[in-house]
Formats: structure tokens, sequence, C-alpha cells
């Protein structure tokens, strides 16, 4: 069964039960973007984009025709880009669990039971068919039919809007793993619900959370060391690092209890978005989450004993996808030797954010061994945990400078050709996708090249 969000109670009795679920994607807001953008060169670099990412594979126009689509109605991942958004996540883990000793994982609730707000001003997860259930019950008033919906409101689970509440749950018993020793950080990544503009519905977003606990003497120099770093782990994979910045929030902007705080923000073709946001928040929600209970919260900073304060650190990952799509694609032109135009784009992600890190082709030749070549080509990389394209696979007869525009539009790395020298003497083609350039290479050597250029360009 379906969840749906309920913010209002029926005003008519005569409203029936005609509710979809909410959800708004990276190719939705694109489109939305799309059509607002200001001028015409971005309106083109946008379009291109969104129709690179259905075309190849990043997003789904799902049931719906690529008009429906461009309006947002209806759009999931691909397969490319569900592995893009994994890879971003990974690394995202990695960057904030292994700079620091003291940072652990949780997990937290997807939804609250906690009702004593009465549903009031919050969003609450409503089961269709028990909602289906009181509107059929025709033989109640119009009064007695909207105290059925808030009652049934009020029993509701409310979704979680972001991880802050749950790490503050979790501070007490993480104190043993910390011998209650400041600063120590946990850290959460998953969907959560966010408004989403004009719908009346919430948007599932893939949030990362990094809640950092430190003693109140250093909670402003540590947001300016997160801010930092989270600023040049965005720059790290970024084709044009000037486009991620930091700016920090205007005092009249400050989040409930903040005294400061940071955005990370990207520059889309229509205007600076923020990626991240940071927030020094002090200890009041800490108190008021463990009812003030300041014996059970203290910690040990340089010899004083004292409530910790809180810096959060917030992440949508749906809208870094996207960050990273919009600043990897080029368009390039160039001239052949007919003097012919040709356009040619690229999706340069980064070699470790990349979904897909070669392709396996057969050139000419014996079409059965050479299938049989690239089935151990393709075990080899899988067991290498190196992600690959079965291109060999593909029946249509297509060429190879066909193959090198969609796996360039893919932003596939590498290009690998099987022809017959690999059947005579092991040699294949090896074709780059940032230079275009094809080298010979063994087919004992490609497995180990292909990992130590992820390797190195990871280190970088």
């Amino acid at each position: 069964m379906f969840s749906y969000c309920v913010r209002n109670v029926l005003s008519r009795r005569q409203r029936t039960l005609n509710t979809t679920p909410c959800r708004a994607t990276p190719a939705a807001r694109l489109s939305r973007r799309h059509r607002s953008a200001s001028s015409g060169g971005d309106v083109d670099q946008v379009g291109a984009l969104l129709q690179l990412c259905v075309d190849r594979h990043y997003v789904s126009p799902g049931q719906t025709n690529t008009e429906l689509f461009q309006c947002g109605t209806s759009c999931i991942y691909g397969p490319l880009g569900t592995e893009l958004r994994r890879n971003l996540l990974e690394q995202w883990w990695h960057s904030v669990t292994r700079s620091t000793a003291q940072v652990f994982g949780i997990n937290t609730l997807s939804s609250s039971e906690d009702t004593a707000t009465g549903g009031r001003g919050r969003l609450r997860m409503v089961e269709s068919d028990c909602l289906r259930r009181v509107l059929e019950q025709t033989e109640l008033s119009r009064e007695q039919l909207v105290q059925k919906v808030q009652a049934l409101i009020q029993r509701s689970p409310s979704p979680r809007t972001n991880f802050l509440q749950g790490a503050l749950e979790q501070f007490v018993p993480s104190l043993e793993l910390v011998n209650r020793k400041l600063p120590f950080g946990l850290a959460e990544s998953g969907l959560c619900f966010q408004p989403s503009g004009g719908s009346g519905c919430p948007a599932e977003v893939t949030q990362t959370s990094l809640v950092w606990f430190c003693s109140p003497r250093t909670s402003s120099q540590w947001l300016d060391h997160w801010a930092r770093q989270r600023l040049k782990w965005w720059r790290k994979f970024a084709l044009s690092p000037s486009d991620f910045s930091s700016s920090d929030v205007p005092v009249e902007e400050l989040e409930g209890a903040a005294s400061r705080g940071v955005k990370i923000i990207y520059s889309f073709p229509w205007g600076q978005e923020p990626l991240e946001t940071l927030w020094s928040r002090g200890h009041a929600e800490l108190l008021q989450t463990h009812k003030g209970v300041r014996s059970k919260l203290q910690c040990r900073s340089d010899g004083r004993k004292s409530v910790p304060h809180v810096v959060s650190v917030t992440g949508n990952m749906d809208r870094g996808v996207m960050a990273f799509l919009s600043n990897s694609l080029q368009q390039l032109k160039k001239e052949d030797g007919k003097q012919k135009l040709l356009r040619r784009k690229v999706l340069k992600l980064h070699p470790v954010l990349a979904p897909v890190k070669v392709a396996l082709d057969i050139g000419r030749g014996a079409t059965m061994e050479l299938r049989q070549v690239c089935d151990g080509l393709l075990q080899e990389f899988m067991e290498a945990k190196i992600s690959a394209w079965p291109g060999y696979l593909e029946t249509l007869p297509t060429s190879m400078e066909e193959l090198n525009a969609k796996y360039d539009e893919m932003g596939v790395l590498f290009t690998v050709v099987v022809g017959e020298n690999t059947l005579e003497s092991g040699l294949l083609q090896v074709r780059s996708r940032d230079t275009t350039v094809r080298e010979t290479k063994h087919i004992s050597e490609i497995k180990n090249f292909l990992s130590r250029y992820i390797s190195a360009a990871d280190n970088i």
C-alpha cells in the first residue's frame, strides 16, 4: 500500500480520494529550472543536459512521454543515475568517517510516532486504505467526517524531515564509545521529506547528515573547519571547481537557535542553489531532547566538563547529483577532414563518480571467439569491482563513431575494443573519453591499468 502525505483536513464532503504520492526528482527540478532559465544560452544548456540525462539512462520518464516528463509529473533515477548517486553517497561517507576517527555511523527511524503536537503544522503518513474507509462512511455528517479524518491524522506517524533529531537522541548512548570525551560526530544518510513548492505534498530527498558535538569554546572553529572540508570535498570531483563556493548565512536567515550558518553553493545555469548547509546550533536542542538533564550530557574536553555544542552539516545529494551532471557536461565543436562542423557532447564525470568505467566492444573478426574474450574480460572487471558496460552484447549494427559518441554522453571513461589482433597477439584498442586518444595495450594489462587510473584520480 502507498503511504500518503496528508496536510489538510477535508473541507467538502463531496471531495473524493484522488491523491497521488509526491516525489520531486532531479529531472523534475531540472525541467522546472529549464523553463525558468533567464537567457537563451542557459535554456540550451539545461535543455541539452535534460535530454542527455533521459537518453543516457541517468533519469527515466517512467511511463510518460518526454513532454509529460518535462512538465515534472513523473520521473525516477535511471540505472546510471542510481549508480552515480550511490557513488556520490559512498564518497561522502568516506569523507566524513575517515576524516577523523571519532565519527560514527547511525541508523535512525524514518518516522516518529510522537503525537505531542496533535498533528498541527506537521506532515503525517496516512495509509490510503485507512483514509478510504473513513471517506466511505456516508452516514456521517460533515463535522463527524472531519473529526474522523483529524483523529486518523493524529494517530499516524510523522515522516522525518532531517536526521538531526535522531542524532540528538543517539548522543547519550554514544558517549560510552568516546569515554565522554569531545569532540565526536554521528553520521547518517537516507531519504527525508522536504517541502515541495506549490504541490502541497513533500518531496523525497536523499539527505546526508553529520552532527558534530564539541566544546562550547571551539564550536565556531569547528564550523569553519567543516565548511572548509566540505567545500574542498565538492571541488575535488568538479570539472570546474570555481562553480562551487561557500557563503555565510545572513543573520536574518539563521535557523532556530543557530548562532552562525554557512552554505556550500553551486552555480547552476539558472542561479545559485545550496548543496550543504552548516549550522552552529549551541546546546539548546540537545538539552530539550534530553529534558534538560545536564548531568547525563556533560562531557570532558581540555580538562573541563560541559554540555557540548552542536554543529550540523546537512546535504542534499539529489541536488548534488544535478550539480555534478551540470558541471561535467561539455559541448564541443570541431571540424572533420571535409570541413564539416561536428558537435560532441561529453559527460566528463570524475573517474570515481562515473557510473561506468569501461565499455567492452568487438571489432572485426570471428564473432564467437571475440565474445568469449569479452566475457572473460567482463568477469575480470566485475571481480575487481570495475563497473563495465557490455556493449558487445548489443545486436544492432553501430559504427565506432556512433558508439564513441554514445559512451561519451554516458560518461564512460574508456572504451576497449577486442579484435582480430587480440586473438592473434593479445593486443586490444583502448580509447580515452577525455583525450579521445586510442592506445594499444595487452589484454593482461587492462585491468591493472584501469584500477591504477581510478585510484590515482581518487588520491588527487
